[in-house]
């Protein structure tokens, strides 16, 4: 049984790089036939206007876990989800076979370092090439994968 851990703003952004928009029903129906994905943590700022969104995204088959959420300088919403998809990785280890990292974030290449020596990641998933992490390159190595080939496969189409 897979897991997967997802960064949603990462992977929001990323593919917004590439100039398309995520299908994130697709993505679920992708994770599961492609990487046997039974469980798909989606880390996602909280803000309460979006409860439709969430509802939306909990019937597709993602499990949301909440990052309170504050505004910068300029009004900005942030929601650093980091530390809590490593806690939850770490956490569930011994019930998921392997994991798959979804995000082009270095911060996170600890954690994909410690799963790959532990025969424990299945792949990093990466939005964006030409934005993904030296580390997070690095810490995956022959098991990194990218998005960028997957518009027709995945984008959202009105």
């Amino acid at each position: 049984m897979n897991y997967a851990f997802i960064d949603s703003q990462n992977l929001n952004l990323g593919v917004q790089e590439l100039g398309w928009r995520l299908d994130w029903k697709k993505f679920r129906i992708y994770l599961k036939h492609k990487y046997k994905v039974e469980r798909a943590y989606l880390f996602i700022g909280f803000v309460e206007d979006n409860g439709n969104m969430y509802r939306l995204l909990q019937s597709y088959g993602f499990i949301l876990v909440f990052k309170p959420t504050l505004k910068d300088g300029k009004g900005n919403i942030k929601g650093n989800v980091d530390a809590d998809l490593v806690l939850r990785a770490m956490v569930d280890k011994e019930e998921y076979d392997q994991a798959i990292i979804v995000t082009s974030d270095g911060d996170f290449y600890c954690l994909v370092e410690y799963l790959y020596g532990n025969n424990k990641l299945r792949c990093v998933i990466s939005p964006c090439k030409k934005y993904c992490s030296t580390l997070l390159q690095r810490a995956a190595k022959e098991k990194i994968h990218y998005m960028d080939n997957l518009c027709k496969k995945l984008q959202y189409l009105k």
